[in-house]
């Protein structure tokens, strides 16, 4: 029986197509939902900027109207990890987007990894984006802080430092390969701490409306340099 059921899985997944290949991942109904959705959107392509990441991205909702621009798709979907996203390039890069802002590491974190195990797995993601998509640029956001105070995200419990911690290791490694990293880590944080300012999250994770105004005014930044050199 467990044969059986594990074929019929596999039969499931395999029926999520994305420019003709297979996006296959795990047995998460939010994530296969969201791959159908988008896969029924309009296929992306060079005139797009994608935001790819978690569900600090998918709850940004409509990007367009945040950061008062264009051609901004969502590719965020709620409790996402860098091989979710990893599986799910296939719908993403092939349409050579203008630019990919990526967001990654958070949900891998939850999973008691270690900051080198989970900036291993966010390094998968961005060298398959640099490989696959040489003409697309790349930004790189910082993992977001985090408070724990709120008690309410039990497997990141003690792990405020280690964020800051991964966020080294992608700010070095995108250096040596000469990618964009925005560190918004800085903009979040309490004065002299690596935790997470009470008036931009909801519940110590989280953002609250203010928070994604923080977020979209240092992107801005970013849009509107990556206009001029078009």
């Amino acid at each position: 029986m467990r044969t059986a059921r594990t074929g019929i899985l596999l039969m499931l997944f395999s029926s999520l197509h994305a420019y003709g290949q297979k996006v296959t991942y795990r047995s998460f109904k939010h994530y296969n939902e969201k791959v159908v959705d988008f896969e029924k959107m309009r296929a992306i392509d060079s005139t797009d900027i994608v935001m790819l990441g978690n569900s600090l991205t998918e709850f940004g909702g409509d990007w367009n109207k945040l950061l008062h621009w264009k051609h901004i798709r969502n590719r965020g979907i709620a409790g996402d990890d860098a091989m979710g996203i990893y599986h799910r390039l296939s719908q993403i890069l092939p349409g050579k987007p203008k630019a990919i802002f990526l967001m990654v590491g958070i949900n891998d974190l939850s999973h008691q990894l270690s900051a080198t195990e989970v900036f291993g797995l966010c390094k998968k993601v961005i060298d398959k984006i640099d490989k696959e998509a040489p003409d697309t640029r790349l930004y790189v956001q910082s993992i977001l802080p985090i408070n724990e105070s709120f008690g309410r995200w039990k497997t990141l419990d003690g792990q405020t430092d280690v964020v800051s911690e991964i966020n080294r290791m992608l700010q070095q490694y995108c250096h040596n390969r000469k990618i964009p990293y925005i560190d918004l880590f800085g903009k979040f944080v309490r004065k002299g701490t690596h935790v997470m300012r009470k008036s931009l999250t909801v519940d110590g994770l989280h953002l609250t409306a203010t928070g994604y105004k923080v977020w979209g005014f240092e992107l801005r930044k970013y849009l509107l340099a990556l206009d001029k050199d078009k």
